[in-house]
C-alpha cells in the first residue's frame, strides 16, 4: 500500500470522472461500523447493521486495487498527521465539541495524543456517566461514531483544482466535512482552494444548502452534472454556481438532474448514473432513459454570469448536445425487476480508474453481463491482487466482493474521494 510522503505535494486537479486516477483518499471501515446497533441504524442513515470483519475483508480488495493504480491516502492517517500541531488539535476539538453541543468535552480530549484524538473523532467518544443526568441518559456517546465515513465521496469533492466541502443533509455527518476541510486546509501533502458553504454563507441561507459528493460529477473541464434530491438541494446547486463563477473563467455548463425522494437507493445521482469511458456511461434506465416527471435542467455560465437556465429533454440528450457521444449500459440489463434489485445494491455505481477501466461489485451479475455485451472484460479483483492477471489497460470491469459493503448503501465511487486525475484528450 502507498504511504504518505511529505516530499511530494499533490495539487488537486480533477477535470473528469474517467481520467487516469493518480491520487485518492479513502477510509477503511473501522470500529465505528461495529458500534452501530439496530436502534441507532436509522439515525446513522442505515437500513441495516454491517458485519465489520466481512466488510473489512471486502474493503481490503477495494483499497488494494486502488493502490495498484494511484497514491492512496487514509483519512485517519492524514488527520493524525495534521493533529500533531497542538494548537490546531485544540482548535479543532473546541470547534467540533461546540458544534455538537458538548463544549466541555474538548478539555477532556485535548491531552490525548494525535492518533488517539483521530480515533475518538471517527470512532466516537463514549459518554462519561459522571453526573446523574448522564448516568440516567439512554445515550451511549457524547460524540457519535462516524458510521458513514468510509463513503469518503460525500464530505468533500474535487472540482477542477478546488475542493468543495460538503454541506451534509444530516447533522450526523457534519463532523466528516469538518475533518476533511481540516485536512485540505492544513496537511502539507495537498494544495487546494477550499470552498465551504457552512463558512461562506449567512446562517439564514446556510440552513437550506445541502451538497453531497455523490451528487456531483465532473464530466469535463467545462461541464458539471449535479443531482438534486434527498441529499443535495437546489440551494446547494446555487452555491455551486456561485463557486464556479468565482473560481472558473470562460463558458461553463451545469446539468442538473432531479432525483426521486424514494426509494432510499436513489440517495445520490451516482446511484443511477456514472461515467465509464469517453463514450460509455452506466444508467438506471427507468430514471435516466424513460419519460418521467424528473426534470433535467441546463444552466449555462458565461464570464461569471448565468447566461441561461432551461429545462431540456433528458440527461443523455443534454450531454450529447455538449459533445458527449455516450453509449448507455443498463444497470440490471433489460428486466425491470433485475434493474430494481441491482440498482438497490449500487449496480449503477462504478468508479473509473482510467478511461474504460472501472470498478464495481461482483454481486450485480446482470449488470456485469450487460457490460460484457458492450466489450468490457470482467476481471475479479483477487486475480489482480494476487498478480494472476496484469492490471488492465483496456476496457475492463474489475469486480469486488460486496455482500456486506453494498448493504451500507454505496459502491466503489461512493467509497473514494479522487484528489487528482490525469487530463483527458477528448
Amino acid at each position: 500500500m502507498h504511504e504518505t510522503n511529505h516530499a511530494s505535494m499533490f495539487n488537486v486537479n480533477v477535470c473528469s470522472e474517467i481520467g487516469d486516477l493518480e491520487c485518492v483518499i479513502v477510509h477503511t471501515p473501522g470500529q465505528e461500523v461495529e458500534k452501530m446497533t439496530p436502534e441507532s441504524a436509522k439515525r446513522a442513515l442505515y437500513s441495516d447493521i454491517l458485519n465489520l470483519s466481512v466488510a473489512h475483508e471486502e474493503y481490503y480488495h477495494f483499497k488494494a486495487i486502488l493502490s495498484k493504480k494511484a497514491k492512496t491516502f487514509e483519512v485517519k492517517t492524514l488527520l493524525t498527521e495534521v493533529l500533531a500541531d497542538e494548537q490546531l488539535k485544540e482548535n479543532l476539538l473546541n470547534r467540533i465539541c461546540k458544534d455538537e453541543g458538548v463544549p466541555r468535552l474538548a478539555k477532556f480530549l485535548i491531552p490525548f495524543d494525535a492518533g488517539e484524538v483521530a480515533n475518538q473523532l471517527i470512532e466516537g467518544v463514549e459518554l462519561r456517566r459522571d453526573n446523574l443526568t448522564k448516568y440516567l441518559s439512554d445515550e451511549r456517546y457524547s460524540l457519535y461514531p462516524l458510521h458513514n465515513f468510509f463513503f469518503t465521496r460525500d464530505s468533500s469533492m474535487s472540482i477542477f483544482n478546488n475542493v468543495l466541502i460538503g454541506k451534509m443533509a444530516s447533522n450526523v455527518r457534519h463532523r466528516e466535512s469538518v475533518i476533511m476541510e481540516t485536512i485540505f486546509n492544513h496537511h502539507p501533502g495537498f494544495q487546494a482552494n477550499t470552498y465551504n458553504p457552512y463558512n461562506d454563507m449567512p446562517p439564514e441561507m446556510n440552513n437550506n444548502i445541502k451538497i453531497e459528493g455523490g451528487d456531483v460529477l465532473v464530466a469535463r473541464d467545462d461541464v458539471l452534472v449535479v443531482g438534486t434530491g434527498m441529499r443535495t438541494s437546489t440551494q446547494g446547486v446555487d452555491y455551486i454556481i456561485e463557486t464556479m463563477k468565482k473560481s472558473k473563467l470562460g463558458l461553463s455548463h451545469i446539468l442538473v438532474q432531479e432525483l426521486p425522494d424514494a426509494p432510499e437507493s436513489f440517495i445520490h445521482l451516482d446511484m443511477v448514473f456514472t461515467f465509464l469511458d469517453r463514450n460509455y456511461c452506466m444508467v438506471y434506465e427507468p430514471l435516466i432513459m424513460t419519460h418521467n416527471r424528473f426534470r433535467t435542467i441546463h444552466i449555462e455560465i458565461d464570464n461569471g454570469k448565468v447566461k441561461s437556465i432551461n429545462t431540456v429533454p433528458g440527461l443523455l440528450q443534454a450531454l450529447a448536445k455538449l459533445g458527449f457521444d455516450l453509449n448507455p449500459v443498463k444497470c440490471g440489463s433489460g428486466d425491470l425487476w433485475q434493474q430494481e434489485r441491482e440498482q438497490w445494491h449500487s449496480g449503477a455505481n462504478f468508479l473509473a480508474l482510467s478511461p474504460g477501466v472501472i470498478v464495481g461489485y461482483e454481486r450485480n451479475v446482470h449488470t456485469l453481463e450487460e457490460l460484457d455485451k458492450h466489450g468490457f472484460q470482467i476481471i475479479r479483483s483477487e486475480n489482480i491482487i494476487n498478480n494472476k492477471v496484469p492490471f488492465p489497460d483496456k476496457k475492463s470491469v474489475i469486480t469486488l466482493p460486496g455482500s456486506e459493503l453494498a448493504r451500507g448503501g454505496g459502491g466503489a465511487r461512493c467509497m473514494s474521494m479522487p484528489v487528482r486525475r490525469k487530463s483527458i484528450d477528448w
